[in-house]
């Protein structure tokens, strides 16, 4: 039987990283920079390869979807965060919940098929590099890209569509610092069996493809690099999938290092770290990796501060 205290909860109370009002104000003065720093990084990555010609290839086209999707990662919950902190207010309201974790999982999930889209793009490059161009056609980049968005739209509007119909206790205090799916699912009075099914064959199906497509690809790349002669060879092969090496290990090391633990009464703090690394930390960092280790972009990004000097001269 369902208990008597439910109700319709039109707002939920998001508990963030610390109850103690003097942690307030550094959280604030930390996160603030942080998003800040990213929004005008990725920003940056995004209008230098639009407006650079010499970077209209597959792999930049993919580098300013990802740059994109982090931009909106990001502000799916540092904004509400940010106001929350400064505010000292903690309601987010019931709608508003629900688009928060739609947003979350959407954009956390384009960032996997995102990595797992330019591993392909590395494998086409360096396995087969004289059909490269054919096979990674403008037309093949922008399917791969928004079939990605389809699949992973798909994801969080079940998820959404079924967090909607459930029924909440009085009790609506959310011990994170956004809407999340298993605190939301823990507050709820329903009978959350088959939202948990859900969760777990999403998790399987989207967790383990774009990891499988990652390392399959980069086996690959590793053969058929070994298989080059010259030392010098196999580096400028290497040298190719550095920055996208970094984000994967950056990512997925994350998801790694703090789920695969035994379960301990501190689990909760392991989600906060994950999407505190997930949706803040990496977001922040993709620019400096994508930026201080490419020639390239940093020749583009040359050109754009150049050309922005020039019209302000």
């Amino acid at each position: 039987m369902e208990p008597e205290n439910q109700t319709a909860v039109s707002k939920f109370l998001l508990l963030g990283l610390s109850e103690k009002p003097e942690h307030q104000i550094f959280l604030f003065g930390l996160f603030l920079p942080m998003y800040l720093v990213t929004i005008f990084g990725n920003l940056l990555i995004i209008l230098a390869i639009i407006t650079d010609s010499h970077l209209h290839t597959p792999m930049y086209f993919f580098l300013c979807n990802l740059s994109l999707v982090d931009i909106f990662f990001s502000s799916t919950t540092v904004p509400k965060m940010l106001v929350n902190l400064w505010t000292q207010s903690k309601a987010i309201p019931f709608a508003g919940c629900l688009a928060q974790m739609y947003a979350f999982h959407l954009f956390g999930t384009m960032d996997s098929f995102l990595l797992a889209v330019m591993a392909i793009d590395r494998f086409m490059a360096i396995v087969h590099p004289l059909h490269y161009l054919a096979i990674m056609s403008p037309r093949v980049c922008g399917l791969l890209v928004v079939g990605s968005w389809l699949i992973t739209n798909l994801q969080s509007i079940v998820h959404t569509s079924l967090m909607a119909q459930l029924t909440f206790c009085t009790a609506s205090e959310i011990p994170h610092f956004f809407c999340d799916l298993m605190p939301l699912l823990k507050l709820s009075c329903s009978d959350t069996h088959t939202n948990e099914l859900v969760i777990f064959a999403f998790g399987i199906i989207m967790g383990i493809s774009p990891l499988t497509c990652i390392l399959l690809s980069y086996i690959c790349i590793f053969c058929a690099v070994f298989k080059i002669p010259s030392a010098q060879g196999k580096w400028k092969a290497f040298s190719t999938c550095g920055s996208h090496l970094t984000m994967v290990t950056l990512f997925y090391g994350t998801i790694f290092a703090v789920y695969l633990q035994p379960a301990s009464p501190t689990s909760l703090k392991k989600d906060k770290v994950a999407a505190l690394m997930c949706g803040v930390v990496i977001p922040m960092l993709n620019p400096f990796i994508y930026s201080l280790r490419n020639k390239n972009m940093k020749a583009a990004l040359r050109k754009l501060f150049s050309k922005a000097a020039t019209s302000q001269s």
